[in-house]
């Protein structure tokens, strides 16, 4: 069993902001796959699917980004799922728009969310990196600017990525994540 964790901030207020990436690339797998309605339970919103043969748990923690921890570890933890089957899709400031990475382990680069995982889990999970361009490209400081809204034409952009991650999260699961990784890095470079 894995577990695939979208970071974000619950409300309307937060709904597609930068921020949020983590929840609409969980929402695009959740479309994508037929998983069972999603329940409110251990502080996020919870559903069951498949990928493949492989059945997963998809997780949207409801707790606001700081805490994600929570709700992460508490689902880990019942449902007994170590690090390494635990996906965590996230954003990150420090990639330019729509660029991808995957990687397990390594530090939470200023990331509240992964810190707050990391103090409850440890670091050694995989991690999938959606990049949404920088504070400094838009002459604003972190937190305005990872609670900003997209352009349409960012969004456009970011989309195809998520189709992308959508698509390809089996090869993840099947495969591990350096060849995810590779497989990444060929799609970074179309």
């Amino acid at each position: 069993m894995f577990l695939v964790v979208g970071l974000g901030n619950p409300g309307e207020e937060y709904a597609k902001t930068r921020h949020n990436i983590g929840f609409m690339a969980a929402d695009e797998i959740y479309s994508r796959y037929n998983f069972s309605p999603f329940k409110a339970k251990f502080e996020g919103l919870l559903s069951e699917g498949k990928i493949g043969e492989q059945k997963i748990l998809l997780l949207k923690p409801q707790t606001f980004m700081n805490l994600s921890g929570n709700s992460v570890s508490k689902v880990a933890n019942f449902y007994k799922i170590e690090p390494e089957n635990i996906i965590v899709i996230h954003d990150d400031k420090d990639l330019a728009l729509g660029k991808l990475k995957a990687k397990i382990g390594g530090s939470a680069g200023g990331h509240n969310g992964l810190k707050n995982i990391d103090s409850q889990i440890g670091p050694n999970y995989n991690r999938i990196r959606i990049g949404v361009g920088s504070p400094q490209e838009h002459h604003t400081d972190t937190v305005n600017f990872v609670l900003s809204r997209f352009s349409k034409t960012e969004m456009e952009i970011l989309q195809e990525r998520i189709n992308f991650i959508s698509e390809s999260i089996g090869e993840l699961i099947n495969k591990g994540i350096t060849h995810y990784s590779n497989l990444i890095g060929m799609h970074n470079s179309k």
